[in-house]
């Protein structure tokens, strides 16, 4: 697990160390250093604690204009033992909304596990970005399918092509339109995306 690290090829568009809007401004990383395990597995130095013993994460983008952030997500995400939902809405999302964020597109390709607890922080997520919305894209089968399992699916957009997406070949604002016209398509009436 030491090898994975988040995505870099956005770096020289944007770093959230260097974003003083971002939770994680002025954060200091080490090249060098595994200070970071999740369980008994050491993580790439480049992923930014949050306070859970399980989930790490990386702001690769965010954009106070359009209103969007792209977060990579690593590791598993426990609400049963640790209220993972809880420390990322609290202490990440939340500050990102008072900036103005509404649309956040989660990249879960290196989230192995999800264990569900209530739904509350899942609510207030939702609730909080009336406009907006929270696109869950490439988790894996499992994954979402254990957040069907909890009922906290509801909250999120996923499915169809948002579950095998090449995200990686677009930059973020071409990223960002794809995935907002999908999901505009998905709400549209006149519109069928195959699952």
């Amino acid at each position: 697990m030491h090898n994975i690290e988040p995505y870099f090829n956005w770096r020289n568009l944007y770093m959230a160390v260097e974003d003083e809007r971002s939770p994680f401004f002025g954060r200091e990383y080490s090249e060098v250093y595994f200070t970071d395990s999740i369980y008994d597995h050491y993580i790439h130095p480049q992923w930014d604690n949050i306070g859970s013993e399980t989930l790490f994460l990386k702001i690769l983008y965010a954009d106070y204009d359009d209103r969007y952030a792209v977060i990579e997500l690593m590791g598993e995400w426990n609400d049963t033992l640790h209220n993972d939902i809880m420390t990322l809405k609290r202490d990440i999302v939340n500050q990102l909304i008072d900036e103005g964020i509404n649309k956040f597109i989660l990249i879960g390709e290196n989230v192995l596990n999800f264990h569900s607890s209530d739904d509350s922080y899942y609510e207030e997520w939702f609730e909080d970005i009336e406009d907006g919305w929270t696109v869950m894209l490439n988790f894996r089968d499992h994954v979402l399918n254990d957040f069907r399992d909890a009922g906290v699916d509801n909250y999120f957009i996923n499915g169809g092509p948002l579950n095998d997406f090449e995200w990686g070949s677009f930059r973020p604002l071409q990223l960002f339109q794809r995935i907002e016209q999908l999901v505009e398509r998905r709400f549209d009436p006149n519109y069928l995306i195959e699952e």
